[in-house]
């Protein structure tokens, strides 16, 4: 199986900026697979609304972002793809929730922001965005 612990949640204030990491514990019989089959996403829950997706990687390590983060949120991963990370810039209120990792196999026909793509899933770390 795949372990996946996420940091770098905080509270900042309007504007501000944090950066999320998602570090991947890779069990010996998931690894052959883990580090060419799998892609990670970034998900989120705010107060109030179901999970949305909020960015991923897939396979060729091209990005795709929710409509609401474009041009603030930058998704990114290690050379070893054991971390991805979330970089979020201007922040706003409604970027508030609690951000999940998530990994899964991808490739053909992989909707990237789909929870049931993903098989594994962190714990998730609170961001706070105050105005």
């Amino acid at each position: 199986g795949v372990h996946l612990a996420e940091s770098g949640g905080d509270s900042v204030q309007s504007g501000g900026s944090l950066s999320l990491s998602c570090a991947a514990t890779v069990d010996p019989d998931t690894e052959w697979a883990f580090y060419d089959t799998y892609c990670m996403a970034w998900f989120r829950v705010a107060p109030g609304k179901e999970r949305e997706a909020v960015a991923a990687l897939d396979g060729d390590e091209n990005a795709d972002y929710a409509d609401s983060v474009k041009g603030r949120f930058t998704i990114s991963k290690d050379n070893a793809k054991t971390t991805q990370y979330l970089q979020m810039n201007s922040l706003k209120p409604e970027d508030t929730g609690m951000y999940y990792c998530a990994a899964g196999l991808c490739g053909g026909s992989w909707y990237w922001n789909r929870e049931y793509e993903y098989n594994y899933w962190g714990q998730g770390t609170q961001v706070t965005v105050s105005s």
